[in-house]
């Protein structure tokens, strides 16, 4: 058996997941979140050089906004 850790994520994030996966074939938030996880990683390594853009940063901080995290 592969061994495992335990992420801790936000209860409001939790419960977005779970309505996001509701009609789904996702049986559970940690199946959905394990297969987006596999799904960034088999993108590779992230490049140390790569640079956010300040559209980038006010993108990401307009989003958090929304979802009420800043």
């Amino acid at each position: 058996m592969k061994k495992k850790v335990t992420l801790k994520i936000p209860h409001e994030l939790y419960v977005a997941l779970h309505g996001m996966i509701d009609g789904t074939g996702f049986s559970s938030v940690n199946e959905f979140v394990v297969f987006a996880m596999r799904m960034i990683a088999k993108g590779g390594k992230l490049k140390e050089d790569s640079k956010f853009t300040q559209e980038d940063i006010d993108r990401v901080k307009k989003r958090l906004e929304e979802l009420g995290y800043i």
